[in-house]
Order: C-alpha cells, then sequence, then structure tokens
C-alpha cells in the first residue's frame, strides 16, 4: 500500500517559519514534521510515499533525499501546482496508484499514535470507498445549543468532540468526486461519500496533534522534550 501525503500548501498561519520553508520542513525535535510522518507509516511496513509537492517543493525533495538513509523509503514527488487545493492535488497524483488500489492519505502537519495497521484492516474488512480516523479534540470554546425558538437548551464548556484526524485510507473509487485542481477533498469530497453511506469513521483514542500555528509547534516540541514523545511508535 502506498502513502499520499499532502504537502504543497502555503502554511501561512506558521508566520516566519514558512516564509524560507515549506510547512513539512517545519522542525519539531530537530527533524522535520514530515519526517515523523513518514517514520510511523514506516514503523508499520508502509515504505512506499507519494509526495504533493507545492509551495517550495524543491527544498522539501532535497531535504527528504537527504534523510532517506540507505533508501529504506521509496519515494515519489509529485509537483502538483502551487494553488492547487486539497483534493486537486490527490486528483494529480492518480496515474501513481494501481488499478483498484486502497492508499493511504496523510496531511504533512499531523501526528499521532494511530495504529496504521488496524486502521487498514478495519477499512478494508468495511469494503467502503473512504475511512478516516476520529479523534478527541477539546474544544477552546463553550458550544450552545439552540433551539427553533433560539431558546438555549444546553451549554457545554469546552466539550470534548471527535474531529478529522487526517489520517485516512481510501479507495481509488473517491476519484469520481475530484474533478479539479479547485477541488477541495474536505469540502466536495468527504461531505459526498458521507451522504452516499461511504465514509466511515475510525475512533482513535490516544495521541493526535496538528501544527496549524506556531502555538501547536511549540507545544509538540515540549512533548518531545519532555520524553513522552506520544506519536513515537518507532523504536530508534
Amino acid at each position: 500500500m502506498k502513502v499520499v501525503i499532502l504537502a504543497g500548501g502555503y502554511g501561512t498561519r506558521l508566520g516566519e517559519e514558512t516564509k524560507k520553508k515549506p510547512k513539512p520542513l517545519v522542525k519539531i525535535g530537530g527533524k522535520p514534521i514530515i519526517w515523523h510522518i513518514i517514520k510511523i507509516y514506516s514503523y508499520y511496513g508502509i515504505n512506499e510515499f507519494i509526495i504533493c509537492l507545492g509551495y517550495k517543493g524543491s527544498l522539501l525533495k532535497a531535504e527528504l533525499n537527504k534523510l532517506n538513509h540507505n533508501n529504506v523509503w521509496n519515494i515519489k514527488f509529485v509537483n502538483t501546482g502551487l494553488n492547487t487545493m486539497t483534493g486537486g492535488r490527490i486528483k494529480r497524483i492518480k496515474k501513481y496508484l494501481s488499478d483498484n488500489q486502497n492508499f493511504c492519505l496523510s496531511y504533512g502537519d499531523g501526528l499521532s499514535d494511530v495504529n496504521v495497521k488496524k486502521l487498514i484492516k478495519f477499512h478494508i474488512k468495511n469494503n467502503k470507498m473512504g475511512t478516516l480516523t476520529a479523534v478527541k479534540y477539546k474544544n477552546p470554546k463553550g458550544v450552545l445549543s439552540i433551539n427553533n425558538n433560539l431558546k438555549v437548551k444546553t451549554i457545554k464548556e469546552k466539550p470534548l468532540e471527535y474531529i478529522n484526524g487526517g489520517f485516512f485510507v481510501l479507495s481509488k473509487k473517491i476519484f469520481k468526486y475530484l474533478k479539479n485542481d479547485q477541488t477541495i477533498f474536505e469540502r466536495d469530497c468527504l461531505p459526498k461519500l458521507a451522504k452516499n453511506n461511504q465514509l466511515l469513521a475510525f475512533k482513535h483514542n490516544g495521541f493526535w496533534g496538528c501544527m496549524d500555528t506556531f502555538r501547536e509547534k511549540k507545544e509538540l516540541n515540549k512533548i518531545w522534550k519532555s520524553n513522552q514523545k506520544a506519536w513515537k511508535v518507532w523504536n530508534e
């Protein structure tokens, strides 16, 4: 099975960090975050990767080639355009996947200790077009439940909710929902899969973290330095 990693966005919310390098090269524990993602999959025996390049893609390609010691990872780098949306990037790599092949998909900025082997097994067993990893997220705001008469029914202060954790297993059948470069995977594809009863959630109650902001980058580095290394499933 191959892993497709979306790594072409601008990462503007990280400010100065991404002016000179792409977001997946921002370092956590001294290594680019995309290195951590690849190590997670590699631990489960998956060593074929398709990297969707965009913003400063040549830097990302050069750095990963340096980090690919002994060529353990078989990496295909694909230029998917500067301003291509997530669905469009996935559409552009279709020809690099075998017919009728399931594939994994990850964002280039998310970390987790999800058991990838169990995730894939769950997907294959249920035979749907898509499986996403659902992770618990503590909403930083209070959530209101309001009825049709505008009466507040309940107030939940910073509730735990399941959100999309960004570790997917997908069938090649999803490509029929990817129309062009402006297709947004999360808006144009996933809702249609759900509507057609073709999207399942694999619940993961362990660690999950993303690096959308500088604050989140600091938090991930803090976790790594504390020796918790929550997403480090590999041994060395």
